[in-house]
């Protein structure tokens, strides 16, 4: 990817649009309120007034990369297209049984979350293909003609079509679509698990198409307006979508696998992170994004962020795993939790004060948005406090109105608790900071991670405003936010490479497999993902990263292992391969299993550009004390009272230049509280560490 290139980069959040223009001399950007209704209305805004500030043409414009929650909130609020599923016979209830096993053993209450497909619109017919291939039952041509005439009838939209063994074997499922696609006509998309998602385990398989096929329309229109807005704008350039895996892949792919865009937004946070933590020589860092509707946690080791194959949308209970829809797509692994800017906070049946998961958004917005919002959020909160300079929001293109903070704090908690607005957002502020320090903690002892001497990386348009409490809670002595850090995901997309996955599921013993007839197939994979990144990205340099997910044979789950990249596999190679697996289980359980003969599940390839080149930041030496341009009294929790906090405007300080807390930074997108006995000063990218006073 050309450095030097002028780049665009789109965020849709559940309040505000980031935008953000980075040309060789300079990064400009700007948050504006999300259009729910036409999301392509707010990002062209924020493109608009990007380009007028910066004097930049469209046609300069190199590279527009997008990042988008779209897809999330259709599967959420249920505002997907009218899906069927079709089926082997046999089969139709495999949405609804899931797993077979409770999340929760003890409630007796407990609900998942509802399938995307209710049972009337699941059709099956009779077909049945064989692990290993042989054809058991021929597919009912007629019984798929007869599901075809009743979907046409009941005016679907999208069909998911998965079959057994289609992973495998994908003939019947392809005959399927050639049947129902006259039948439907073009206007209804047919999605199949053997391209969606070719991998083992029918009910992760099924999932995903059906959700594949939910978003798809959707996502697809929207993303066809997008297009057709940004050539009307003069935007010239290739428009890549950013993926929950944290690579960048083609609109065409995009709007045919949608389902990979889940997670795009805090993927591209994450990379941010990760960027950030080679930069500055971290090894081990706590990513904390936190934005108008949701708070995001990512452990960062060694300059990666962790990553998976599996990931739950709309989880229904709180908050538990297993109680959402089940996923199988490359995803950045992270813990997402309702606590954002938008939050909101009431009083529950034991009269305690709570916050989220649902947010106001962009529409009404907090109650000091001034836009017919009732009820309190934690921005509110933030402004009665003292942390927001109500004239500085958003650059002072949205004044904010305490007023209406007050009252909203007032009618929602104070009357019903007995205590006034202030004290209400007090409540509210270390709730929701209790719950992101919870959240995190609970992530990190599932890895096995220790967060006391991590440095936490904060960003998002929230996080900045919180980060200094949520490290004191979890024991952090350092905080990196970063130049645009209101902006952060956004800025993310610009560090991404382009990237593309391909998976193919094949149970076989390693000490049985043919390295030829593997090579074979993990060429065919490569040559499949290396035409998606060609198309998007030219004849740039490629790297290839082979995997595989083996087990113990009879095992129910698998580890992720690392083929060797030079030359073609040998069977020297798949026993190395063995011996790394072995050596991965034993550092996970702690043990080894003699005497078990290892099987591979799944084989993985991805064909990736090289990732952005690192410049070391440094910190200059701390010398003489910064003066504050003046003095606002701000909620200070540690020492559980107001104080008066010196403010500064973060672009007239100087890298020497010390600021003690308590203070409050502020900058166009965001504003950094620096606690009372810590201390922040700018490195030489600009960005504010913040660290506990020696």
């Amino acid at each position: 990817m050309n450095n030097s290139a002028i780049r665009l980069a789109a965020d849709i959040g559940g309040t505000f649009t980031d935008v953000v223009l980075e040309t060789p001399r300079r990064r400009h950007s700007c948050k504006v309120l999300t259009t729910p209704r036409e999301p392509e209305l707010a990002v062209m805004q924020g493109i608009e007034r990007l380009l007028a500030e910066s004097g930049v043409a469209p046609a300069e414009i190199s590279l527009f990369i997008h990042g988008t929650t779209l897809a999330t909130n259709a599967l959420i609020e249920r505002k997907g297209a009218r899906t069927v599923l079709l089926t082997t016979e046999g089969f139709r209830d495999v949405l609804a049984m899931g797993y077979e096993k409770r999340f929760d053993a003890y409630d007796l209450d407990i609900e998942g979350a509802p399938e995307l497909v209710p049972r009337p619109w699941r059709f099956t017919v009779r077909e049945r293909i064989a692990a290993d291939g042989s054809v058991l039952l021929p597919l009912d041509e007629d019984g798929v003609r007869r599901a075809g005439a009743a979907m046409r009838a009941a005016g679907v939209q999208a069909v998911a079509i998965g079959f057994m063994h289609a992973w495998a074997h994908p003939e019947h499922e392809r005959r399927a679509r050639e049947l129902l696609q006259p039948l439907l006509g073009d206007a209804v998309t047919i999605c199949l698990s053997s391209e969606v998602c070719p991998e083992i385990r029918e009910y992760e398989r099924f999932s995903t198409t059906v959700a594949n096929a939910y978003v798809r329309p959707l996502m697809g229109s929207y993303l066809l307006r997008l297009q057709e807005r940004t050539r009307a704008a003069g935007l010239a350039c290739p428009l890549l979508l950013m993926m929950s895996g944290g690579g960048l892949t083609t609109l065409e792919q995009a709007a045919r696998f949608p389902i990979r865009l889940v997670e795009s937004g805090p993927a591209g946070g994450a990379l941010l992170a990760a960027h950030l933590a080679r930069a500055c020589g971290f090894d081990k860092v706590l990513a904390f994004d936190m934005g108008g509707t949701t708070a995001k946690i990512c452990l960062i080791n060694d300059g990666e962020p962790e990553r998976s194959r599996r990931f739950e949308v709309g989880r229904a209970w709180k908050n538990l795993k297993g109680s959402g829809l089940p996923m199988r797509i490359p995803v950045i692994e992270l813990v997402e939790i309702g606590a954002g800017g938008g939050s909101l906070g009431r009083v529950d049946a034991l009269r305690r004060i709570t916050v989220g998961p649902d947010s106001c958004g962009s529409e009404p917005g907090p109650a000091c948005y001034a836009r017919g919002g009732t009820q309190p959020a934690v921005t509110d909160a933030n402004l009665v406090l003292g942390r927001i300079d109500p004239s500085r929001f958003a650059a002072g293109r949205m004044p904010l109105d305490a007023a209406r903070a007050q009252a909203a704090l007032q009618s929602g908690i104070g009357d019903e608790l007995g205590m006034d607005a202030f004290w209400s957002a007090v409540g509210m502020s270390e709730v929701v900071e209790e719950n992101m320090a919870n959240a995190a903690r609970v992530h990190a002892i599932e890895r096995g991670q220790d967060l006391q001497g991590f440095t936490m990386i904060a960003f998002g348009g929230a996080a900045p405003l919180h980060a200094g409490r949520l490290a004191q809670k979890l024991g952090i002595r350092s905080v990196l936010v970063p130049a645009g850090a209101g902006v952060g995901s956004a800025i993310g997309f610009l560090r991404a490479p382009v990237s593309f996955e391909v998976v193919r599921s094949e149970l076989v013993l390693l000490d049985r497999a043919d390295a030829g007839a593997v090579e074979a197939k993990l060429r065919a994979m490569e040559a499949e993902a290396l035409a998606v990144v060609a198309s998007a990205h030219g004849d740039a340099p490629v790297e290839v990263t082979r995997l595989a997910e083996l087990r113990y044979e009879g095992q129910g789950h698998e580890l992720r292992v690392r083929l060797a990249s030079e030359g073609a596999l040998t069977r020297a190679a798949l026993d190395a391969l063995g011996e790394r697996f072995e050596q991965a289980y034993e550092q996970v359980y702690g043990l080894r299993v003699p005497g078990s003969a290892v099987e591979v599940v799944t084989w993985s390839v991805t064909a990736s550009t090289p990732a952005a080149a690192v410049e070391a930041a440094t910190v200059a030496a701390s010398r003489q004390p910064r003066v504050p341009e003046s003095t606002r009294p701000a909620w200070e929790p540690a020492a559980g009272e107001l104080r008066p906090f010196g403010q500064h405007w973060r672009f007239d300080i100087l890298g020497t230049e010390r600021i003690a807390g308590p203070a409050l930074v502020a900058e166009h997108e965001t504003t950094v509280v620096v606690p009372a006995g810590w201390q922040a000063q700018l490195d030489s990218h600009g960005h504010l560490r913040m660290e506990i006073a020696s």
